[in-house]
């Protein structure tokens, strides 16, 4: 500020120097003094009389608050987009953890069971045939040796010993398929279940989805959602049952929900997934894209008069619900900025900048 003070009384002087040269010119060293002098005041004739004016403030102070105000061109250049809305309850999504699930176990016992049903069905034909062999030779009486009644019948003993085995066999893979991953797969897998094949032909993955120690939901919801990285685009997902295990780095409450296999989602993906739960909060929605980040906090912009807007606190972590933010605190019917919030913080930050520059001088 001092500086800015010198230019006019250095232009003062400058002038009456001006002036003391113009009477000198009369003389012959006034003259040779003006021809050293010329280039000097010819930069002084070309320079600009003063400062071009500085552009009107957007910012402004009141009542505690810093208030942003932008013309009908300012908003339009910065894509500025907004929208009133309703303070209404909302079913609150629960955020968990998914894991999509390698499936060669599946594969494996789909195989291992098909393989155990076909060896039952050979065991079976044999030990019928063998049982007709020994009744007829037991009913052949006289006409059979006492060896050939004893090979039949040993014959028919052997073969139901192994059609025991091969229905043991059969129901110790059915009894595994369960206990690894609950009623409803383990059935899949027995029945070779069309649901079985699309996770075999990788049509369809399954996803286990965890909620963290101390969450937990009465019934299990039949949609969910998972985020796809990197973009976080939201897919859904089609309760299958309860996991028969939880995840262990978690420790929560686990389900297991299908995915498409087109989702952009692969086998030993982690993701986050969302659970829609009984609970209901009330607050406006916000979307993500809506909300900025800075000063150590999270914020969403709100109209305040035409063309003027005000940051409004959001928790850091606030609940969800349809895939956006619920903000608490905003009254009915509150005009917020759904695009263009980054530019309007952008300008809080940079009048504060200013404002610090003129403390400075």
């Amino acid at each position: 500020m001092v500086q800015r003070r010198r230019r006019p009384v250095l232009l003062a002087g400058l002038v009456l120097l001006a002036g003391a040269l113009v009477a000198l010119t009369a003389t012959e060293q006034g003259a040779a003094l003006r021809a050293r002098t010329e280039p000097f005041f010819a930069d002084l004739r070309r320079a600009p009389a003063a400062e071009a004016p500085l552009p009107a403030p957007r910012t402004a102070v009141e009542d505690g608050r810093t208030i942003v105000r932008l013309s009908p061109e300012e908003r339009a250049q910065v894509g500025l987009v907004t929208e009133v809305r309703r303070a209404l309850p909302h079913r609150q999504e629960l955020q968990a953890y998914g894991l999509v699930l390698d499936l060669a176990r599946v594969t494996e016992l789909t195989n291992a069971y098909l393989s155990a049903k076909a060896q039952l069905q050979q065991a079976r034909a044999r030990a019928e045939v063998s049982g007709n062999a020994s009744r007829r030779a037991k009913n052949l009486g006289p006409y059979a040796t006492p060896v050939q009644v004893e090979t039949a019948e040993g014959t028919y003993q052997t073969d139901q010993a192994a059609l025991m085995a091969a229905e043991s066999q059969l129901r110790t893979l059915a009894a595994t398929a369960q206990q690894e991953w609950g009623p409803v797969i383990g059935k899949a897998i027995v029945e070779r279940a069309p649901a079985v094949t699309r996770l075999i032909e990788r049509t369809d993955f399954l996803m286990q989805v965890t909620l963290p120690p101390g969450e937990s939901v009465g019934a299990a919801p039949g949609a969910a959602f998972a985020e796809v990285p990197p973009q976080s685009d939201r897919v859904a997902l089609r309760f299958v049952s309860p996991a028969t295990r939880t995840d262990p780095r978690i420790q929560g409450q686990s389900f297991y929900y299908l995915v498409s296999g087109e989702s952009g989602l692969l086998p030993g993906m982690s993701t986050l997934a969302f659970l829609p739960s009984e609970r209901t909060v009330t607050g406006v929605l916000v979307p993500e894209d809506a909300v900025v980040h800075g000063q150590g906090g999270t914020w969403v912009y709100r109209a305040v008069g035409e063309g003027a807007y005000v940051r409004h606190p959001i928790r850091s972590d606030p609940p969800m619900s349809d895939d956006a933010y619920v903000a608490e605190g905003l009254a009915d019917g509150t005009e917020i900025v759904l695009k263009g919030g980054q530019a309007l913080l952008s300008e809080e930050l940079k009048s504060q900048i200013r404002v610090a520059g003129d403390d400075d001088d």
